[in-house]
C-alpha cells in the first residue's frame, strides 16, 4: 500500500546529523542482507529435490520477506514530510501481523482516521507502536491467541495512540530494554506514555503534540481529562 506524501517540504528538512545517517546505513545493511539470505533460500528450494524441503525453505523465504516489509515500513525518512499517519500506521500494522502474529493466532486490529503529520514524528511512533506490540506478543498472552487493538485519533493540537491487548500481563517492575526505547521516543516526541496492566489484559496511552512547537501536554487542559486522569492514577499512585 502506498503512503501518500500530503507536502514536501524540501531537502533542507531532512535528517543530517551523524546519527540519522548511522541509523540509515544501518538499515540499508539490514536490508541487503535480508535480501541476500532470501535470495540464497529461494535458490536452495529451487535446487532440492525433496519437496518436505523445498515447502519448509518456502516458508522461511515467505516469513524472511514479512520481516523484510516491516523493516522498510520502519526505515527513517529520508526527507522531512507531511503524509497521512492513519496510512502509514495501516502499511506498518499489515508488515506487523503477516511478519509476526499469523502464525500465533493475535488479531490485530487499527483504528484509525486520516491524520497528516511530520514524516519523522510519524517514524517515531511507528517505532513505538512497533516495540508496544512486539511486547504484547512477549509478555500478553502466553502462547495462546487474542488480539490487539490500536487506536490512533487526534484531540486539538494533540495525537493520542493506545495500545490494548486482552492478555493477561500483570507488568514488571522492571522496565526491559524495549520499554527504555518507547520512553526515550516518547519523550522525543514531546508526549509521555502510561501503562495499565491488568489480568483482562493492558493499556498503554501515548499522547504527544502533532507539532514538536506546541507547548508542553502537562500545562493543556485536554490533558486532564477524566479518562487520562484515571490512567495516570493507576500507574503513578500517588
Amino acid at each position: 500500500m502506498k503512503v501518500d506524501i500530503i507536502e514536501s517540504l524540501g531537502t533542507g528538512d531532512s535528517p543530517n546529523s551523524n546519527d540519522y545517517l548511522l541509523v540509515r546505513e544501518l538499515t540499508h545493511r539490514i536490508n541487503n542482507e535480508l535480501a541476500l539470505i532470501i535470495g540464497r533460500a529461494s535458490l536452495t528450494a529451487a535446487r532440492s529435490t525433496n519437496d518436505e524441503v523445498k515447502m519448509a525453505l518456502a516458508d522461511v523465504t515467505r516469513l524472511l520477506l514479512h520481516c523484510a516489509d516491516v523493516n522498510r515500513a520502519l526505515e527513517m525518512p529520508t526527507h522531512s514530510t507531511v503524509i497521512d499517519a492513519s496510512d502509514y500506521m495501516r502499511v506498518l500494522c499489515q508488515s506487523i501481523r503477516r511478519a509476526r502474529l499469523d502464525g500465533r493466532g493475535i488479531e490485530l486490529v487499527l483504528i484509525a482516521h486520516p491524520l497528516h503529520m511530520r514524516s519523522e514524528r510519524c517514524w517515531k511512533l511507528g517505532i513505538i507502536v512497533s516495540e508496544l506490540i512486539t511486547n504484547c506478543v512477549r509478555h500478553a498472552f502466553g502462547g495462546r491467541g487474542g488480539k490487539i487493538q490500536i487506536e490512533l485519533n487526534s484531540a486539538g493540537r494533540y495525537v493520542q495512540c493506545c495500545v490494548i491487548d486482552n492478555g493477561s500481563s500483570q507488568g514488571s517492575g522492571v522496565p526491559g530494554q524495549g520499554l527504555k526505547i518507547i520512553k526515550a521516543l516518547a519523550k522525543e516526541l514531546d508526549g509521555e506514555i502510561v501503562h495499565r496492566f491488568g489480568a483482562e489484559g493492558a493499556v498503554s496511552m501515548l499522547i504527544f503534540p502533532l507539532n514538536s512547537k506546541a507547548q508542553q501536554i502537562e500545562n493543556d487542559p485536554w490533558i486532564n481529562d477524566k479518562e487520562w486522569g484515571d490512567l495516570r492514577s493507576a500507574v503513578y499512585p500517588s
